[in-house]
């Protein structure tokens, strides 16, 4: 399963580029392979996140706002539920992933 975090590139809001960056940073430092799945681009991702964010988990009114991830077809969680497991250093659970132990670079 590929860990898959839905984005939208074209966002007017500052709050939400940061909550995105937020994520794929931490993705990236941490060597997790995921893909970046736009939106705005795509009206048919859209509709699939839409779709496939939990009922509990849907605003009020309106569309859940990125960043929204998901392991495959797993939904995992929005950012806050990201952010709370990040400080909580759950986050591989969180995702769905098994717990890697630290690692020392190789020497070159």
């Amino acid at each position: 399963m590929v860990i898959r975090v839905f984005i939208a590139s074209s966002s007017g809001f500052v709050a939400i580029k940061k909550k995105q960056q937020d994520v794929v940073r931490f993705l990236e430092a941490n060597k997790i392979e995921f893909e970046e799945v736009d939106i705005t681009m795509s009206e048919e991702q859209r509709q699939w996140m839409y779709k496939n964010v939990p009922p509990e988990k849907k605003p009020a009114q309106g569309n859940p706002l990125p960043p929204q991830i998901f392991n495959g077809d797993r939904y995992c969680g929005d950012y806050d539920s990201f952010f709370e497991s990040k400080e909580s250093n759950t986050v591989f659970s969180f995702l769905g992933l098994k717990p890697r132990l630290a690692s020392k670079q190789a020497e070159p």
